[in-house]
C-alpha cells in the first residue's frame, strides 16, 4: 500500500504545479490583452495598403515593379514565423507541421527557409533543412524595426533573381481559444480581392491619382513598405496567438492540476482509514488474545 508521506508529498508538488500554471495563465492573458490592441491598431492600416496596390494596379496600365516580377515555382523561400517559447499546447507542433506540409506539396521546388522564433530554428536546424535565416528569441519586442530587418534580406534575395517565390507561414490570431494558420504569397506582390468590413463602409470612388511625384518614386517607396507592413503584420497576429494558445493550455493544466489534487486528497483519506482500520484491528486481537 502506497506511504502516506508520499501520497502529502505528491500532493503538495502538483499544488505547486497548479500555482505556477494560474500565475502563467494571469500574465499571457494580461499580455494578450495588449497584443490585441496592437493587432486591431494595425489592421485597418495594413488593409488599406493592399486596398492602394490593387487601385494602382487597376488605374496604372504601366504599372510594373521588381517586387511584382511573375516567375516560376522552381525555387521558393518559405518564411515560418514559431515561437521562442513552449507550454503553449499545440501551437509551435501545428506550424511546423503545415510548413513539413507545404515543402511536401512542392516536390519539384528547391525550397529555402527562414525562420523566426527559436521552437521552427531548433526543429528544422536538428534535421538539416537549408536555411537561409533564422531570428531567435527577439519576438519579447515585435516592432517595425525588427520587421525592416527580416524584410529586407528577403527582397534583396529576391530582387537579385535567387528565388521565384516567397511565402510565409503564420498564426492568424481570432480568438483566445482560436489560431488559424495561414499561408500567404509575400513576393511577387500579389493584388487581394477584400470584401466590406461592415455594410456601411464606402465603396472606394473610382478616381485618378494626381502624383506630386513620379510614379517611379513613389512605387520604389511604397512596394518595400508594402512587405515590411506586412511581415510586422503577421508577427503581431503570431505572437497575439501564442499568448492566447499559451492561456488557453495553463487554463486547461491548472484545471487537470485541481482534479488531480482531488483525486490525490481521495486516495490519501483511504490509504489512511486502511491505515487506522488495521491498527484498531491490531488492538482488538492483542487484547482478545490477553
Amino acid at each position: 500500500m502506497a506511504n502516506l508521506i508520499d501520497i502529502r508529498r505528491r500532493i503538495r508538488s502538483v499544488q505547486n504545479t497548479r500555482q505556477i500554471t494560474r500565475a502563467m495563465k494571469f500574465v499571457s492573458a494580461a499580455k494578450l490583452k495588449k497584443a490585441q490592441n496592437r493587432i486591431f491598431a494595425s489592421r485597418p492600416y495594413t488593409r488599406r495598403m493592399f486596398q492602394l496596390i490593387n487601385h494602382l494596379a487597376v488605374r496604372q496600365e504601366d504599372l510594373s515593379h521588381p517586387l511584382m516580377e511573375e516567375r516560376g515555382h522552381e525555387r521558393i523561400l518559405l518564411v515560418l514565423i514559431t515561437g521562442d517559447k513552449g507550454l503553449c499546447g499545440s501551437f509551435n507542433a501545428n506550424l511546423i507541421r503545415r510548413a513539413q506540409e507545404f515543402m511536401e506539396e512542392q516536390p519539384e521546388a528547391q525550397v529555402v527557409l527562414d525562420l523566426i522564433g527559436k521552437k521552427g530554428y531548433d526543429h528544422f536546424h536538428k534535421r538539416h533543412y537549408e536555411i537561409f535565416a533564422h531570428y531567435v528569441n527577439q519576438l519579447s519586442e515585435v516592432n517595425l524595426q525588427l520587421a525592416e530587418e527580416i524584410a529586407r534580406p528577403l527582397m534583396d534575395k529576391f530582387l537579385n533573381g535567387e528565388v521565384d517565390r516567397i511565402f510565409i507561414i503564420y498564426n492568424e490570431f481570432k480568438s483566445a481559444m482560436q489560431q488559424n494558420i495561414t499561408v500567404e504569397q509575400l513576393l511577387p506582390i500579389a493584388e487581394v480581392e477584400f470584401e466590406a468590413e461592415t455594410d456601411q463602409e464606402p465603396p472606394v470612388p473610382a478616381v485618378e491619382f494626381i502624383y506630386e511625384q513620379p510614379r517611379e518614386e513613389i512605387f520604389e517607396d511604397l512596394f518595400p513598405r508594402h512587405v515590411i507592413v506586412q511581415i510586422f503584420h503577421a508577427l503581431l497576429e503570431s505572437v497575439a496567438s501564442e499568448y492566447g494558445a499559451r492561456m488557453a493550455a495553463m487554463d486547461l493544466a491548472t484545471k487537470n492540476a485541481g482534479e488531480m489534487i482531488n483525486r490525490l486528497v481521495l486516495f490519501r483519506n483511504r490509504v489512511r482509514q486502511a491505515a487506522i482500520t488495521n491498527e484498531i484491528i491490531e488492538i482488538v486481537s492483542g487484547a482478545n488474545a490477553l
